[in-house]
């Protein structure tokens, strides 16, 4: 019977750590995105340009797993956000999110694998 326990217990701690933390989903992203100083602060942390909040530092860690996994370890609020700075970044932001491409997906692999489903949501990437 302890073992029984103890190897659910297991399982449970490998459930828990392949998911992504939500402890930053209550970020309010559309100030960032309104802002020109935040959304310089978050584009400057991911090209490696200039400091990191700790929010920064978790995304630009977990940014190329979510890209090679389809977000498949975000929440639900994680996934609706990628694809509101997506958006965001396409249509107001074409400039950075050039540079993002070229950093992070400098083979065009993850355009190719998600222009359809960006294309169904209206996301012209």
């Amino acid at each position: 019977m302890k073992l029984f326990i103890a190897v659910l217990a297991l399982i449970g701690m490998v459930a828990a750590q392949e998911k992504y933390t939500t402890k930053f989903d209550s970020v309010d992203l559309d100030e960032i995105l309104k802002s020109d100083r935040l959304f310089k602060n978050y584009f400057k942390c991911l090209m490696d340009e200039g400091r990191c909040t700790p929010e920064g530092n978790e995304l630009k860690r977990v940014l190329p797993d979510a890209l090679e996994t389809s977000c498949e370890k975000c929440s639900e609020k994680q996934r609706e956000s990628s694809g509101k700075v997506i958006k965001f970044l396409t249509e107001e932001r074409p400039a950075e999110w050039k540079l993002l491409k070229a950093k992070y997906d400098p083979n065009n692999k993850y355009m190719a694998k998600y222009s359809a489903e960006a294309k169904k949501e209206g996301i012209n990437i």
